[in-house]
């Protein structure tokens, strides 16, 4: 401290820019490596799970033997993938398997509620402890989905391995904006497109095929008869569910009375033998009027503010962060664009990518009120509006080590880290406002340069403590193995290498930006003085501040509203017409702000050497 450390502070202060720009430098760097992808961000790194789900659902027209040999298919798979791991790490991974016919198992397939329940069917399967095996429930996944053999019945598959956090799926898209059938289409090409990532599991959506439909459209006989879809609808209608023809009051309630048709009328050949009036009063029959189709069709159609929609919903492993956020890319800036030109569909990316939006805007939100409470605070307690600023100046420059420590130990950003920068924010600000008072005590004795050097020196060991106490607090759960704590190491490593790298900046950044700012500051109090000087003096500064301003706007300021230099100076001068605008007006501006100057400095010397004249006849 009273040596190296001094002798540092000297340099420190007569290198005050340099030390500022290379810091910005640092942190420019950091910056273009998280820009650049090399340390990727995932929203949220959901703790390893040991339960794998798989649940199945058969199309119509199979048995409930067709559904019982597609369990076995998945038990066989489960138990040949397990024997295969026990030869390749030593231990078998399967702690237990639970089967059965009848429904799904944790989180059910959608869109099959209508749907026979023998046509259901799901395995349970249990791995052992995180702790003790070397790959992810998503990697067994992966591999089970390879060693299963659909059964040609089978109409949906879906292996998911449960997750814990926030609510919502890491895959999540909604298609809008069309028809059911265009809708159905669009799914069922995401759900190819995303076939050949091994990564993605669980996909599915929830608008199943579950209902036979009947499609009448009229015939040009029909139309020639003057029937129209609308009559032939509502007449249908009356006659399949019945129509009501009276209600009266019975009691404290009320009853009503249908008219229906006898149920032995409502058979099979009922489109045979029904009988439609014309509007000329003559009967024909409906087969005459009508052409049938008959196409599978759905049972429940989901709309969202009356629009409908399609949810695509699957899972995306979180073993390689990299890989990951390469799948989101491909997704979000390749095969949705695709689909959606292809089908005449909007989309919309909901689940995880929804809750990370909204985070981040809150996050956001909340870290500016912090900023503003805290530069109120500061500037209350140092009666100044710049001084704050010195203080929190270090605040950017924590983002230096949180970046760089999370390339070393390769762990993708995340929202643990966000909440992370928000607490390390809080302990750089100590430092900070510690080594800012000491300064600033010292500097109402002697001058700010031997302040800034003496109060860094005295409160060395106070900022050092101050970051020890916390940082080697926190280092024991860096080198946590534990596979359930390593969703909480985002955190930590904000905390040690933000703290870590953000005390040495303070050491360094602080007392530059201190010796800094009397430099800014000293312009300033020359211009306070000569403002306060006689009126014609002060008149003639303030007219030059007034004639360099007005050129400002009037160069620069019309360049950068208009693209293009003002007309005058366009005529006048075509060499500046054929330079970029933006070059050619800064020219302009620095050009007549040195006429300006020179102008007005003449004329303040001529003044001057005429007055020292008159001076000089008036002596005696």
């Amino acid at each position: 401290r009273d040596t190296a450390f001094r002798r540092l502070m000297v340099w420190v202060v007569r290198a005050r820019y340099v030390v500022l720009a290379g810091a910005a430098v640092i942190l420019a760097g950091q910056l273009a490596v998280f820009i650049r992808g090399e340390v990727p961000w995932r929203f949220f790194n959901a703790p390893e799970r040991g339960t794998v789900t798989g649940n199945f659902a058969m199309a119509e027209g199979a048995t409930r033997d067709d559904t019982m040999a597609m369990m076995y298919e998945v038990q066989r798979a489960a138990d040949a993938l397990g024997q295969d791991y026990e030869q390749r790490y030593g231990l078998n991974p399967i702690d237990f398997v639970i089967s059965e016919v009848g429904g799904n198992a944790g989180r059910g397939l959608a869109g099959v509620e209508a749907r026979d329940r023998e046509l259901l069917g799901a395995v349970s399967i249990e791995l052992i402890d995180a702790d003790l095996r070397p790959y992810s429930s998503f990697a067994f996944v992966a591999d089970l989905q390879d060693r299963v053999q659909q059964h040609p019945k089978t109409e949906i598959l879906s292996f998911q391995s449960w997750r814990s956090g926030p609510g919502g799926d890491a895959l999540d898209v909604q298609f809008y904006g069309a028809n059911v059938q265009t809708l159905k289409a669009a799914s069922e090409a995401l759900q190819s497109a995303l076939l050949r990532y091994p990564e993605v599991s669980a996909v599915q959506d929830n608008l199943a095929y579950d209902k036979e439909e009947i499609v009448l459209d009229l015939t040009a006989q029909g139309q020639a008869l003057g029937f129209t879809i609308d009559d032939l609808g509502q007449a249908l209608r009356a006659r399949l569910n019945g129509i009501e023809a009276a209600t009266y009051p019975d009691g404290p309630r009320s009853a009503e009375i249908r008219v229906e048709l006898p149920e032995n009328e409502l058979t099979a050949d009922f489109l045979e033998r029904a009988l439609m009036r014309a509007p000329s009063g003559a009967y024909v029959p409906l087969s005459d009027i009508v052409s049938v189709t008959q196409r599978t069709g759905f049972s429940t159609i989901q709309r969202e503010n009356g629009i409908r929609l399609i949810n695509v919903t699957g899972d995306i492993s979180e073993d390689d962060p990299l890989r990951a956020e390469e799948i989101g890319t491909a997704l979000e800036r390749v095969i949705l664009p695709e689909i959606a030109s292809t089908h005449q569909v909007e989309w919309k990316l909901a689940g995880l990518s929804e809750q990370e939006d909204a985070f981040l805007g809150d996050a956001t939100n909340g870290l500016i009120l912090c900023l503003t409470g805290i530069y109120l605070v500061l500037a209350w307690v140092f009666s100044s509006w710049t001084r704050p600023l010195v203080v929190m100046a270090v605040i950017p420059f924590g983002l230096v080590g949180a970046i760089w420590g999370h390339a070393q130990w390769d762990v993708p950003l995340s929202m643990f880290t966000v909440v992370g920068l928000l607490g390390m924010t809080g302990i750089i600000i100590n430092d900070s406002i510690v080594l800012v008072t000491t300064i600033d005590e010292y500097a109402e004795e002697r001058g700010l340069v031997p302040s800034i050097i003496d109060g860094t020196a005295d409160r060395l060991r106070a900022v050092l403590l101050t970051t020890l106490t916390t940082v080697l607090g926190l280092a024991p759960l860096l080198y946590e193995s534990s596979v359930q704590a390593q969703f909480l190491k985002p955190t930590v490593i904000t905390l040690c290498y933000g703290l870590g790298f953000g005390m040495v900046l303070v050491l360094l950044v602080v007392p530059a930006l201190m010796a800094i700012q009397s430099d800014v500051a000293r312009p300033f109090r020359a211009l306070r003085r000569v403002l306060r000087a006689p009126r014609p003096v002060a008149g003639v500064m303030a007219g030059t501040c007034a004639a360099v301003l007005g050129w400002l706007v009037f160069t620069i300021g019309l360049t950068t509203l208009t693209g293009g230099l003002p007309w005058p100076l366009a005529d006048w001068m075509p060499r500046l017409a054929a330079m970029a605008p933006l070059q050619a007006a800064l020219s302009l501006f620095v050009l007549g702000t040195a006429v300006i100057v020179l102008a007005v400095g003449l004329v303040a010397g001529l003044v001057s050497a005429r007055r020292d004249r008159r001076a000089r006849a008036a002596q005696p």
